[in-house]
């Protein structure tokens, strides 16, 4: 886990759990060592975090008072809660995960009323969720190659049964009800393709970066949308 990460889910895990939080139980949350845990929270503490306590008591994170609380109105607090509610419709668990976890850490900073309003809304999310679609390569993979603009080397089966190897540049992913698709620019077509991702049998990075490439990509590929 990338060490920005690790801290994010470290202050997370202070605001989310009730105080004081045991070494241990934190350590459990962020998936490291106690001897990690104690560094992170010196790290922490050192970027200005007001944590208090101490190995052996507990940890409570003590939140700046000079600064304001979150303000989202009634209706905003509304569609967040349905928002989140609604990412299980992707099938996608770690998504839904973070989801939760990052509306769980905005409702901690909203005053008592608000909070309570978040408690208690009244839009919900009563959908099933779709069946699986199964996959072999991992999300997290695909999440990582668009975020930080790395290519692709993959076996692509399409919907025909024709496999094929080639090299991707990706650029997003979208969640549709039963389809799960990868849109990716191919350097064997030298055109944007879109891709279903139960096709791809195999995904690797290959230590190339389209980073240069992206922007210039992104205006061609909205142009087309917008010519069509």
């Amino acid at each position: 886990m990338a060490r920005t990460d690790r801290l994010m889910r470290l202050m997370d895990a202070l605001r989310r759990l009730p105080a004081p939080v045991t070494a241990a139980r934190l350590a459990e949350e962020t998936g490291v060592s106690r001897r990690q845990l104690y560094r992170d929270i010196a790290t922490l503490r050192a970027g200005g975090a007001l944590i208090d306590g101490a190995a052996g008591v507990g940890y409570a994170l003590t939140e700046d008072p000079a600064l304001p609380p979150q303000s989202f109105s009634r209706l905003e607090i509304e569609a967040l809660v349905l928002a989140v509610g609604e990412l299980r419709q992707t099938g996608d668990a770690a998504l839904e995960a973070a989801g939760r976890a990052a509306l769980a850490r905005i409702i901690a900073t909203l005053d008592d009323a608000r909070a309570r309003q978040a408690l208690h809304t009244v839009l919900r999310s009563f959908r099933p969720p779709p069946a699986p679609v199964p996959h072999v390569v991992e999300m997290a993979l695909l999440r990582q190659a668009c975020w930080e603009e790395l290519a692709l080397d993959v076996t692509y089966r399409d919907l025909r049964g024709r496999v094929s190897e080639r090299e991707l540049w990706p650029l997003g992913i979208s969640y549709a009800e039963g389809a799960l698709k990868l849109l990716a620019w191919c350097c064997l077509r030298q055109d944007w393709r879109i891709f279903h991702v139960p096709g791809l049998e195999r995904a690797v990075l290959n230590g190339r970066s389209f980073r240069p490439r992206r922007v210039g990509l992104l205006r061609d590929y909205a142009a087309r949308g917008q010519a069509m």
